[in-house]
């Protein structure tokens, strides 16, 4: 009997770059919890299928309590995938892994209740551009021809995104540097998102669900009322979003 060895295939790894949503609790737990319950509540659905890093750094707790997080955080259909500020006792073979190194992000808010049975009904979230590692400062813009659905997520950490169109509400836009859409925003628009505080959002009809820049953020509830259906920029100054009507 005659053996043939064959020689095996390479395993064929690759390395690649994702966004993550970084919750960052604060003490008291059970109070972090509620306010997450009331986002949840508001906007079903948000952390679907979202790529979840929790950030504990500097928080005084034990293996058991943040335990008992990750725990409360599952049965809430929130899927941790790291733990980043974690001590290395506080962590176990069944627990999430040590993550670290991750560079800053605005915050992602739910839309505001009065548009928040559209969102509801709302398709899973489909990523319709994504990008590589973020560099410091936004080099690089991408445009966009076409409306952003309702369930859509674009992801631009490299620079400025330009959108020919519309956002609509329950989609939302991530970008490194500035936001342009020559249409309505009705859904969300995060800018600066890798620590570019002079990134601005610009729109020609201001209906949106959220505006961040660089980690400050106002939701529909925030924005002035007079803001509503105008030509607005937005911009960040002295630690709090500015705005201002165009024209």
């Amino acid at each position: 009997m005659t053996i043939v060895l064959t020689k095996p295939r390479p395993i064929r790894l690759k390395g690649r770059s994702f966004l993550a949503l970084s919750l960052a609790p604060e003490l008291p737990f059970e109070d972090w919890l509620a306010g997450l319950d009331d986002l949840a509540a508001r906007s079903a659905g948000f952390f679907l299928r979202r790529p979840v890093v929790l950030d504990v750094d500097g928080l005084d707790i034990d293996k058991a309590e943040l335990r008992k997080l990750v725990d409360d955080l599952s049965r809430r259909n929130v899927r941790v995938m790291g733990i980043e500020g974690a001590r290395p006792s506080q962590l176990g073979a069944d627990m999430p892994p040590a993550m670290s190194d991750g560079r800053p992000a605005s915050d992602f808010e739910p839309p505001a209740e009065s548009e928040a049975d559209e969102a509801q009904d709302a398709p899973a979230v489909e990523t319709i551009a994504a990008a590589g590692p973020a560099p410091a400062q936004a080099t690089a813009s991408l445009v966009v021809t076409e409306p952003v659905r309702s369930g859509q997520s674009l992801f631009f950490p490299e620079g400025d995104v330009t959108i020919v169109g519309s956002v609509a509400s329950g989609a939302e836009v991530v970008a490194g540097g500035s936001i342009h859409v020559y249409g309505t925003l009705r859904g969300r628009a995060l800018a600066g998102t890798t620590g570019n505080g002079s990134a601005r959002i610009f729109c020609r009809k201001l209906e949106a669900e959220l505006i961040a820049i660089d980690g400050f953020y106002l939701t529909a509830e925030d924005m002035e009322p007079d803001l509503r259906g105008q030509a607005v920029q937005v911009w960040l100054e002295s630690n709090g979003l500015k705005t201002g009507i165009l024209g």
